[in-house]
């Protein structure tokens, strides 16, 4: 008798544990196009696309490693050492989800209850007509076995000076192109470089070939808009030359690109003007100088902002973004402040330098660095072939420079002078306060991604996302704005991604909206209902 109810019981406890597994509709889904698929999809930078079920199944084993490793999705700074706007970090639950999906057998669950496939735009994202659209002329790659980082100095064509409120590349081979850096030159050096190749462009690997080059921005595959809070500005001098750096991936051999970098203007009254500088450089700041890394060495650098001895001396600043940058033995590199107090605040950590995988980080909100500030960064390098990025093989002493076989110890700070309550000005809303930000990724803070089937029969599903549980109600509005039907009143909507099914029989054929209200937002949709 006791085994006669055994067998039940494992049963019914088998069926239980099959039906906690989570499906790629509705859990899985919602994690690969939030953090996956603005590369991995049709045209995109990555190798194959996860923008459906097959794909996911196809590639399942490899989404389970690559995320357990954290080797997906790229993001090279510690978020335990400090917090950078628009990160693209798997959550340890989204982690667990994947894992119980893959070890789960990979169901797929109910079709229709996945979310809309993201759709990636091909001529930009930030709303409005550039101000300044500058193209690199048809390029094709000649990547074939290593990487080739081209660049192209193209006239600016401004007569007078500018200041850019957002900056974003667009590129013209999605495929191809694996980060863009851009730079402002007015030494004329860059086009002269250009001029002694017969292609366009001329092949540099750690800068432009100008000392005087002055940075704008980076941009890579996933990336938000370089984007400054209103108000603020980067100038870009008259007459000066842009210098686009293009980063094409070994295996691209024979594809063209024509990537454009898109250029908006903020109005030059009442501004304030932000600079992107390499206040630490392997150079003066560098306190165990010379930056030299000798073969088959590991060796730590340490720099300082201000050289010790020497007065800061420029006043309050605030920072809003920064950029460490070395070249392929770079081991692993951070940046901080030792406060006048003497407390440390954190600026960003890398673990594990990845030159490829290079960045350009905006902080959530701008952060207040106090005159006498001591800036500081550490660098580790590793000069022995236990570094697989090592350029040669055997190890071969290493100095300063721009070659390939050069290194670099730099990091640039975006930073502007500061004024009283700059602490507030937020640049990532979905970092600093969990809300919605203009330029997000495919789902952050709170969204109404789709009403399905339109037009509808009988039922219909609602597809939202909420970055945090909170309370809301569904309701149907018809042209005279008057609420038809309530379909959900006053009840808890889960953090996450959520599909609501709901009846719209017996209402009688036409033009509704949707309109989801929480404490946060109020969102909308319109519904054409067919009997």
């Amino acid at each position: 008798m006791k085994k006669l109810l055994l067998l039940p019981l494992l049963a019914l406890l088998g069926a239980t544990a099959h039906a906690q597994t989570p499906d790629w509709s509705t859990k899985v889904a919602p994690i690969l196009f939030n953090h996956c698929t603005s590369c991995h999809h049709d045209g995109g930078i990555a190798p194959f696309s996860l923008t459906t079920y097959l794909d996911a199944v196809h590639y399942a084993a490899s989404i389970k490693a690559d995320v357990n490793s954290k080797k997906m999705p790229p993001w090279p700074p510690d978020a335990t050492f400090s917090h950078l706007a628009h990160e693209r970090i798997l959550s340890a639950a989204d982690i667990n989800t994947i894992n119980r999906w893959v070890d789960g057998g990979t169901p797929q669950g109910t079709p229709s209850l996945a979310p809309p496939v993201p759709v990636y735009s091909t001529t930009g994202v930030i709303p409005g007509t550039p101000d300044l659209v500058v193209r690199i002329p048809t390029y094709t790659s000649t990547a074939s076995t290593g990487d080739v980082y081209q660049c192209f100095a193209i006239p600016s064509g401004l007569l007078t000076d500018k200041y850019i409120r957002a900056f974003e590349a667009v590129p013209g081979n999605p495929s191809i192109v694996h980060h863009v850096l851009v730079y402002s030159d007015t030494t004329g050096i860059c086009p002269h470089l250009d001029s002694l190749t017969p292609e366009p462009g001329y092949p540099n690997f750690g800068g432009t070939g100008s000392n005087n080059s002055e940075m704008v921005g980076i941009w890579v595959p996933g990336s938000d808009p370089m984007t400054y809070p209103n108000g603020y500005g980067l100038r870009l001098r008259a007459h000066c030359d842009l210098v686009i750096q293009m980063h094409y991936p070994a295996g691209t051999a024979g594809l063209k690109d024509s990537t454009e970098i898109h250029f908006y203007f903020a109005p030059s009254t009442g501004l304030r003007q932000v600079f992107i500088q390499p206040l630490l450089y392997h150079e003066t700041p560098i306190i165990n100088a010379p930056l030299a890394i000798p073969a088959n060495t590991v060796k730590t650098f340490t720099e300082q902002f201000p050289p010790a001895g020497l007065p800061f001396g420029i006043g309050d600043q605030s920072l809003l973004g920064i950029f460490p940058h070395m070249h392929l033995i770079g081991k692993s590199i951070k940046s901080y402040g030792i406060l006048p107090s003497g407390d440390t605040d954190r600026y960003i950590r890398i673990n594990k330098w990845d030159f490829h995988w290079q960045g350009f980080y905006m902080l959530p909100r701008l952060k207040k660095i106090p005159n006498l500030t001591s800036l500081r960064a550490e660098a580790v390098y590793d000069n022995t072939t236990a570094n697989p990025e090592n350029p040669s093989n055997p190890p071969q002493d290493v100095v300063a420079g721009e070659a390939t076989t050069n290194e670099m110890m730099i990091v640039f700070f975006l930073y502007t002078a500061y004024a009283p309550g700059d602490e507030n000005v937020i640049v990532d809303s979905a970092v600093a306060l969990s809300t919605a930000s203009q330029y997000a990724n495919y789902y952050r803070g709170q969204q109404l991604l789709d009403v399905c089937p339109n037009p509808a029969v009988s039922d219909i599903i609602i597809k939202c996302y909420l970055e945090d549980q909170d309370q809301g109600s569904i309701d149907l509005i018809d042209v005279q704005g008057r609420v038809v039907k309530q379909l959900m009143t006053n009840a808890t909507i889960g953090s996450g991604y959520n599909a609501f099914t709901f009846p719209v029989t017996g209402l009688a054929p036409g033009t509704y909206t949707v309109v989801l209200k929480t404490s946060q937002r109020v969102l909308s949709q319109k519904l054409v209902v067919v009997h």
